[in-house]
């Protein structure tokens, strides 16, 4: 099937599927006339790429999984280590943005919101604390 269809099957927009063989992470056929063919196999290998990105894992970890789902001869743990690593990092992200969450409320809360020109919250961005 050509790259409009897998995009239809997969989820995935043909940019994307595009990148994808470019990087290596799928390897479509070529059909005679040297369009991409996709096979069900690469349909398939699209679609577990889109749930795997839309849980936030990264390109590279995304290599890693696929590699872990075509060798029969994995080991569950090293899966469950990748997606163990993976949730560190998210709540250490999660950490990050109710800090950046806080200082905004703190912000805020310390701008009147009025006619004048003073704006703590600029001053912050700005790196001023000296107004």
């Amino acid at each position: 099937m050509n790259v409009g269809l897998a995009a239809k099957c997969s989820g995935l927009p043909a940019k994307t599927i595009r990148y994808y063989e470019e990087i290596g992470l799928i390897r479509p056929d070529r059909a005679a006339n040297g369009y991409r063919d996709y096979s069900a196999d690469d349909i398939h290998r699209l679609a577990f790429l889109r749930r795997a990105r839309a849980l936030g894992f990264a390109i590279e970890d995304c290599r890693q999984l696929m590699a872990l789902y075509d060798d029969k001869e994995r080991s569950s743990q090293d899966v469950r280590d990748l997606a163990t690593q993976h949730v560190r990092a998210i709540e250490e992200k999660v950490r990050e943005l109710q800090g950046m969450r806080a200082t905004l409320q703190a912000l805020i809360h310390a701008c009147h919101g009025d006619e004048r020109p003073e704006c703590p919250i600029l001053n912050d961005i700005a790196g001023d604390r000296h107004h």
